[in-house]
């Protein structure tokens, strides 16, 4: 569980009621459904326009590796690493195909057979370089989707407010209905400058960030694969993946 990304997100809401409840404002007037529905809803709908499905699925499913990260401890790769290191050299490569099935991961899988099917190091290298570029397209691009997000929505809430202002306009002759169309305006700007900077772009900051820890994690693996091809001593093994090891 990612307790800062929690803390972060629950300072920064405060910060917002804190400073409405300080100045003697109404806790209750920056919950406007009406502005909710517009800013949430056309940012979406945006940022479904410009994405392409499979993007957008994998995107909502990434917002939650702000709260709960998917990355293994390097130090535990590390372990692994060594512990096939050490199999391979005292029985051979080829047990390590008794590994492959208990691995999550399809990425480590694949490194884990090629090293089984008795693949060179270079060859490893060459198959698992193209496997991290296509993850780090897809999961980037997965990641832009929030930052677009973040572009769309303070425009939204201005579209927002001007739809607010409309309503005011039609409503001249009627003052008792005035604070309905005034409301809509300031709290859809609100939500559509809140949403982007303490949601959107925060997320898609933070998921850029362990997607790059991930990308370091894999050339670790890959490392390790070499290694463990080239018939390396675990000792030697050892040493060459502390660099990677913060």
């Amino acid at each position: 569980m990612e307790k800062l990304s929690i803390a972060g997100l629950l300072v920064g809401l405060a910060g917002v009621v804190g400073g409405q409840w300080l100045e003697g404002g109404a806790l209750g007037t920056l919950l406007q459904g009406t502005a909710f529905v517009i800013v949430f809803g056309g940012t979406v709908g945006a940022v479904m326009v410009q994405t392409p499905f499979r993007v957008f699925v994998t995107a909502l499913r990434m917002g939650g590796w702000v709260f709960t990260s998917p990355l293994d401890s390097p130090l535990e790769l590390q372990r692994l690493i060594l512990e096939w290191s050490n199999q391979a050299r005292r029985e051979g490569l080829l047990v390590l195909e008794t590994q492959v099935g208990k691995q999550e991961d399809p990425f480590i899988r694949k490194g884990l057979q090629l090293l089984a099917d008795g693949y060179s190091a270079d060859k490893i290298r060459e198959v698992m370089a193209v496997e991290i570029q296509t993850y780090e397209h897809f999961r980037w691009a997965s990641a832009r989707v929030w930052e677009a997000a973040a572009g769309y929505a303070p425009t939204i809430g201005m579209l927002g407010a001007v739809l607010g202002l409309v309503q005011v306009m039609e409503r001249l002759g009627e003052p008792s209905r005035l604070g309905s169309g005034i409301a809509v305006a300031f709290i859809s700007t609100i939500y559509g400058v809140g949403f982007a900077n303490l949601l959107f772009l925060p997320v898609a900051n933070k998921l850029k960030m362990l997607i790059q820890q991930q990308i370091a994690h894999y050339e670790m693996l890959v490392d390790g694969f070499m290694l463990i091809a080239n018939g390396e001593n675990p000792h030697f093994v050892q040493g060459k993946l502390q660099g990677y090891l913060p």
